[in-house]
């Protein structure tokens, strides 16, 4: 009894030796396989919103390690009647008068409408004309549902759009990255403000990544082009492993 003991002591020794390294294997496998599915989906969702911001309404800033990505979110849009004799069905969209237009048709189908909503035509980001000062919004008065006449607060839009074109915009919209914290936050449902915030008052907010240790956001307006590069670039960490993701997500810059 005493020799097979030993034998199977033995054996058992040498089978763990040489299970060892492929159980380690899977293992470093597995984690960093959830690393880059964890990275994958949130950089994801970041492009998908980022391919819906308002023309010209990116914006990158940073304090310390801390980065923040922020845009104002676009449901939909649509094209505006640019003339007509203000009459019911024949509601043009007046940048003339300085008292402010309140209401005009849009060409096309109906457009679903929420309260809370805003209307933004021609924003260029510039100052005259952005959306962050309240240049080129106006906020949606009309009742919730699809509608082909939009009532706005009165507002003189400082340019027409060359296509005649407006969007609905949701509001803002800011994606924080904190390795110091291993986290990266999406922010939502606060005010815009002229200046980027680094603080969300009354701001819904959902955690999309952890155990991040890295992170980078680079936005290149590309002015000549009328469309927009986002680079961002997401490390995630975990027992010594780390995963390294890069996605550029490209925006549409043609109000």
């Amino acid at each position: 009894m005493i020799v097979v003991i030993a034998i199977t002591a033995i054996v058992g020794s040498m089978a763990a030796l040489f299970l060892r390294v492929p159980l380690d294997s899977y293992v470093a496998q597995d984690r960093r396989a959830r690393l880059t599915d964890t990275a994958d989906t949130a950089l994801r969702r970041m492009a998908r919103d980022i391919r819906l911001a308002l023309p010209n309404s990116v914006r990158v800033a940073s304090a310390g390690s801390v980065v923040y990505l922020e845009f104002l979110a676009t449901r939909s849009g649509g094209r505006y009647r640019a003339q007509g004799d203000g009459s019911a069905g024949n509601d043009h969209l007046d940048f003339t008068d300085t008292a402010g237009d309140s209401s005009f048709d849009i060409l096309g189908p109906a457009i679903a409408m929420q309260a809370g909503d805003s209307i933004a035509v021609y924003n260029l980001g510039i100052p005259g004309a952005d959306a962050w000062a309240g240049e080129t919004l106006a906020a949606y008065t009309g009742a919730a549902g699809s509608v082909t006449n939009i009532a706005i607060a009165a507002k003189q839009f400082p340019l027409a759009s060359p296509g005649n074109r407006f969007q609905v915009v949701e509001g803002p919209v800011s994606y924080v990255c904190d390795p110091g914290a291993g986290t990266l936050t999406r922010y939502w449902g606060y005010a815009p403000a002229a200046v980027q915030p680094t603080a969300f008052v009354a701001a819904t907010q959902a955690l999309l990544a952890t155990r991040v240790s890295a992170c980078s956001f680079e936005y290149q307006p590309g002015v000549t082009e009328r469309g927009g590069l986002v680079g961002m670039t997401l490390n995630l960490s975990l027992s010594g492993e780390t995963v390294r993701l890069y996605v550029a997500t490209q925006v549409s810059n043609q109000p």
